[in-house]
């Protein structure tokens, strides 16, 4: 797999690949095809930018990433699920047993950061075609770029373990630094967070089509998630507020709920990856991991039992748990066994939740925003709240979208052992080296300023 290194220093190889994926389905694409031609030459309208951008989506779409891995090795490594080995899948992550020799998403997030690199650096003014288009698109470019880094920082970062180093933030793609060194934690926030906002600021919701692509307060709903992630409660409240003001999204209700994983672009979705019979996920996807469907699929990541419980009655959530025998399954979420659901990246419900947590912690009223959710869930109001409440509704909403991991380590809780089908042998502290995920080796190899997580 390509390194950062050479992602970063292969400029034309690249640039013909990202445009090459999209020929087939962008029409008026012009790529470059001689492969020493500078890829300035390469971009010149609206449409070769359009074209570029559609390729950045469409690599967090691979099984390696949100189409399938980030998001099952969030889920295993925590009280949701673990992996029974029926096809000898997810096991080395439930257990806690990875190395450096696997990269997992590392390549993918760093190819997005690329696509992402190459919108961002293009001189605007020297492109035909609407230049308002023009802006909004290099304001998605640097929502992307934000998101793959945050996502990278979550799973490689030290920030559970006790350091302080983050990862690389690549901000050129036709950059002098070939041998990039990790950014400290505190250095990959800062640039995050202003990614976000020169992202917001040059996007308009004019140009807005769905969310299958990164719209103008999709922007702030995933500053908010960061905001939380790192405890900066003020800017997560102040996020969460712009989104929830634009009036632009509602929760879905408890009658649509269930459903509401098998349509796209439901009122609730804010940022949603885009999957349909075209992609074909089938065995690389999430719903053969997920569930066995009959015996055509894998089904290697099962439910642990005591999920059953953690429903009340008449939750509508509850809905999307089943049994294939006596295993407990997600039968609800990823329902298309060929994987031609969309996958959730953020919608409104986190940004509520996000906004309950930010204002329990400034002294706001947290618990009408619970409720708002309560409401839409077929469950009793609650009275009061606190935070084991908020993270506890965070489960049971975000359980199999990979969230709960990040939520475990953003409050510094250990991954206890309490069942026997959990795959790790005893509870795994807070702070061991396991909650970060080692630096691929291939990395290491090719990187001689690139320093290794502690215990790999």
């Amino acid at each position: 797999m390509k390194k950062i290194i050479y992602i970063i220093s292969r400029l034309v190889m690249v640039f013909l690949l990202l445009v090459s994926i999209n020929a087939c389905t962008t029409d008026d694409l012009d790529p470059a095809t001689e492969q020493n031609k500078p890829v300035e030459g390469g971009i010149e309208s609206d449409a070769n930018l359009y074209g570029i951008l559609k390729g950045a989506f469409s690599r967090m779409t691979g099984s390696g990433y949100y189409g399938r891995d980030l998001i099952i090795t969030n889920e295993v490594r925590t009280d949701n699920c673990f992996s029974n080995g029926n096809s000898g899948r997810f096991t080395t992550q439930a257990g806690f047993n990875y190395d450096a020799n696997t990269g997992y998403f590392w390549d993918d997030a760093y190819r997005v950061i690329a696509s992402a690199n190459i919108i961002i650096g293009v001189n605007a003014d020297e492109l035909t075609g609407d230049a308002g288009y023009i802006a909004h698109m290099q304001g998605e470019a640097y929502v992307l770029r934000a998101l793959a880094h945050f996502d990278l920082l979550k799973q490689y970062g030290q920030q559970n373990t006790g350091g302080t180093l983050g990862v690389p933030y690549i901000t050129e793609f036709k950059g002098e630094d070939l041998v990039p060194s990790r950014n400290t934690i505190t250095e990959c926030v800062n640039f995050i967070m202003a990614d976000l906002d020169n992202g917001f600021a040059l996007m308009n919701t004019d140009y807005d089509s769905s969310p299958e692509f990164i719209t103008k307060y999709a922007a702030k709903a995933i500053k908010s998630s960061v905001a939380v992630y790192f405890g900066m409660w003020a800017e997560a409240k102040t996020a969460a507020e712009a989104v929830i003001n634009s009036g632009l999204y509602s929760i879905i209700p408890a009658s649509q709920y269930v459903n509401s994983f098998a349509v796209d672009a439901p009122q609730n979705s804010i940022f949603e990856l885009a999957f349909n019979a075209t992609d074909n996920a089938g065995i690389n996807g999430l719903a053969y991991i997920y569930r066995t469907t009959g015996g055509g699929s894998y089904g290697d990541v099962q439910v642990l039992d005591e999920v059953a419980n953690l429903y009340d009655a008449g939750d509508v959530r509850a809905g999307i748990l089943g049994y294939e025998g006596i295993m407990l399954r997600n039968i609800g979420k990823y329902p298309d066994n060929q994987g031609y659901d969309n996958v959730n990246v953020i919608r409104y419900e986190e940004v509520i939740l996000n906004y309950a947590e930010a204002l329990l912690e400034t002294g706001g009223n947290a618990l009408a925003q619970v409720n708002l959710l309560a409401a839409q869930r077929g469950i009793a109001p609650y009275t009061a709240v606190t935070k084991a409440i908020i993270l506890d509704e965070r489960r049971k909403e975000f359980i199999f979208e990979g969230k709960r991991f990040d939520d475990l380590m953003r409050t510094e809780s250990d991954i206890v052992k309490f069942s026997l089908q959990q795959n790790f042998a005893a509870t795994i502290p807070y702070g061991d080296h396991r909650l970060a995920w080692p630096i691929p080796k291939t990395e290491m190899d090719a990187n001689s300023n690139m320093v290794q997580n502690t215990g790999y």
